[in-house]
């Protein structure tokens, strides 16, 4: 291992890796519930210093986790407890590398925070539309090996409808030189689409071509009261109905959920939430006008209210109560998180049987444990719910995790799977998953991913433990 580090530091400098100090923030996840040990903590600056590191790991036999900003919510993106793998951080690979304004298209690299992406974007008069909470810290290179989604997937979806190009360091160390920016291009099999979602077990990506959009002449909030889920989904039929395309954002938030804000986060003054089963959050970016969105809002929700869809609303008047009302709803977790340790599910249902999905649900849930909080919220207008189980009133949480999280995990598992949904929606595989996945993924497909494992990866060397387990 010694031969190994020294060679690390000859590729990118003494500086550039850590073996002893506070590695703290790269070794313990975002959740904060687990922490591994790395051999050493390796920041390159360059693609080609990547590709020299894979090398010298591949060498030596020794394993490699990529991370980014290190928000995984599925433990993705940590060194295990052996103190043996390298943990190669790509945060000092941040730069913008082009734009084309013709081509409507970003070059960057891989370890680019996102919101640092939508504000070079912007500055020259362009939306990159990919929106999380995590934006201020995730990079680029985790929401693509994730797949992320986030709250305007109903207009311009994932993070792999927003990629064009890829630039890869394969598990040999070979470079893919994949930034193209074109929008068509059959030459055979799709290896960018292959490296998306794979959460760095098959290579580690560099660097993205990203597609880039006109930004919007408008852009309209709505928070809308819902009596039950039955009525939110026909008001995301009725607002697909009359905003046609403008519509971007379509979120729903159950009462417990924005009761956890309101005790937690007073100054953020959580609307129309006491009377109402859930609430919804509509965006719409116009391309024409302010007046002409600010019309087809209101047509909607006085339609809403004359077919008894919703019950109140409010239309947001400025930028800045547009952005109050988001912060509510992206400060969920962070209320949930205070509330204390919860179990959480990352989960998509088709839309149409959402409502009946919950239904089911809730009531097993409460049968097999009296007083659990059901914490339901997310991305209604994918399919996308966060399914999170809070401990009942008086119950320590720990203790809540320890006795039932794998019998509630096993449930809601289960439910997913009878309503035709995913057990991962966005977040991922990850650690937490890899097991579970066996239940519920196809056979012939979890067979085909290890052939493509094993194929790409041959030595297991890639993020192991991560996703799919080779046979």
């Amino acid at each position: 291992m010694k031969d190994l580090l020294e060679e690390l530091k000859t590729i990118v400098g003494s500086n550039h890796v850590q073996t002893t100090g506070d590695l703290l923030r790269f070794e313990e996840d975002w959740r904060k519930r687990n922490r591994g040990k790395a051999l050493a903590v390796v920041s390159p600056k360059t693609t080609e210093e990547v590709a020299q590191i894979v090398k010298a790991c591949v060498q030596a036999n020794v394993s490699i986790v990529p991370q980014g900003g290190n928000t995984s919510m599925v433990v993705g993106a940590i060194p295990n407890e052996s103190g043996t793998q390298v943990l190669l951080s790509l945060q000092r690979m941040n730069e913008i590398r082009s734009i084309d304004a013709e081509n409507l298209t970003i070059v960057v690299d891989s370890g680019c925070v996102l919101q640092n992406v939508q504000l070079a974007a912007e500055k020259v008069g362009f939306l990159f539309p990919l929106s999380l909470g995590s934006q201020g810290s995730c990079t680029i290179g985790g929401n693509l090996s994730t797949n992320a989604g986030g709250t305007q997937v109903v207009r311009y979806g994932n993070a792999r409808e927003l990629c064009l190009g890829l630039e890869v360091v394969t598990a040999s160390g070979d470079i893919w030189h994949g930034l193209t920016g074109l929008r068509k291009d059959n030459t055979g099999y799709d290896l960018r689409n292959l490296y998306i979602g794979s959460e760095g077990t098959l290579g580690i990506i560099t660097a993205a071509t990203l597609k880039l959009y006109p930004l919007p002449a408008a852009k309209l909030t709505a928070w809308a009261a819902v009596p039950n889920i039955e009525k939110a989904v026909k008001l995301l039929g009725l607002a697909h109905q009359t905003l046609g395309p403008a519509l971007s954002g379509f979120e729903m938030m159950g009462q417990f959920a924005l009761g956890l804000v309101d005790q937690h986060f007073p100054q953020l003054r959580v609307p129309l939430w006491k009377d109402s089963a859930y609430c919804v959050l509509l965006e719409a970016s116009d391309s024409e006008s302010e007046s002409h969105a600010r019309a087809q809002f209101e047509t909607l929700m006085q339609t809403a209210f004359s077919d008894e869809i919703i019950t109140d609303a409010v239309i947001a008047e400025s930028i800045a109560q547009a952005k109050a009302l988001w912060l509510i709803r992206e400060n969920i977790t962070m209320a949930q998180a205070a509330q204390g340790l919860n179990i959480k599910h990352d989960i998509s249902i088709p839309v149409s049987r959402i409502a009946e999905f919950v239904e089911h649900t809730d009531a097993l849930i409460t049968q097999k444990i009296n007083g659990a909080k059901i914490v339901n919220f997310g991305h209604l207008g994918d399919g996308n719910l966060h399914y999170n189980v809070q401990a009942p009133l008086g119950l320590d949480h720990k203790d809540f995790l320890k006795i039932h999280e794998h019998e509630i995990n096993t449930l809601v598992y289960d439910c997913v799977k009878e309503f035709g949904g995913s057990i991962s929606a966005e977040h991922g595989v990850g650690s937490l998953k890899v097991e579970t996945l066996k239940h519920y993924k196809d056979p012939t497909a979890l067979h085909l991913m290890r052939l493509i494992k094993g194929a790409l990866d041959p030595k297991n060397l890639m993020n192991p433990g991560r996703v799919i387990q080779p046979e």
